[in-house]
């Protein structure tokens, strides 16, 4: 079945809840687990941003991978103490979509799934905000496992 999943977190309340799925089906299928975070820098390259902030974009950066890494050990170390053989990538960009960095993340390790949460945003906000998951389910050349989560009421 399947050989090498990707699953693609952010630090989002779906986070657990599609990781754990990951971590299940790897188990049943014995497969390798890549988890993956793409950072989305697309503000940060805004020439009005770096002319007001100069000095502090590439510290900014600096600190959304070491935020990005410590955040992706901890899920790593989650899957290999239930013995999944788990690594992590960081994948960001200044231009592309995060949908289009981990198509790229997927392919360039070879993932023959990728597992990804959809915040079941509905309405004018998912028209403003979009959906990662939504450009995945039309570009993505690998299998998608989406994994639904409603916002939780607060």
């Amino acid at each position: 079945m399947y050989k090498r999943i990707m699953v693609a977190v952010d630090e989002s309340f779906m986070t657990d809840q599609v990781l754990h799925a990951a971590i299940e089906l790897a188990q049943v299928t014995g497969a390798k687990l890549a988890i993956c975070h793409a950072i989305d820098e697309t503000i940060l390259a805004q020439r009005e941003v770096a002319m007001m902030l100069p000095n502090s974009v590439g510290k900014t950066e600096a600190r959304l991978r070491l935020g990005a890494q410590a955040f992706l050990d901890r899920l790593a170390a989650t899957a290999r103490a239930v013995g999944v053989d788990a690594e992590v990538r960081i994948v960001e960009s200044e231009q592309k979509h995060v949908s289009d960095m981990l198509i790229e993340a997927a392919a360039e390790w070879q993932a023959d799934l990728l597992v990804v949460g959809t915040h079941g945003r509905r309405g004018i906000e998912r028209y403003f905000v979009g959906s990662a998951a939504e450009r995945l389910v039309r570009k993505a050349q690998v299998s998608l496992l989406l994994v639904r989560g409603e916002e939780p009421d607060v």
